[in-house]
């Protein structure tokens, strides 16, 4: 449960993480880095491609 748990608050933070920055390349680099984090080399992808669409959401 507590692992969970823990898996959750981590893919939470990697989610609001994704938002950080004022370009394409900075939410691209700070989802990658975080994604990195909680799940190695497959959540750097995921949190790279969140990052890119976050910012390609909050451009419009």
């Amino acid at each position: 449960m507590q692992k969970t748990f823990g898996l959750i608050a981590a893919g939470l933070l990697m989610t609001l993480l994704t938002a950080c920055g004022h370009n394409v390349e900075q939410r691209a680099a700070t989802g990658a880095v975080a994604g990195a984090v909680v799940g190695g080399p497959v959540g750097a992808a995921v949190g790279a491609g969140a990052g890119v669409l976050v910012s390609k959401a909050t451009d419009r």
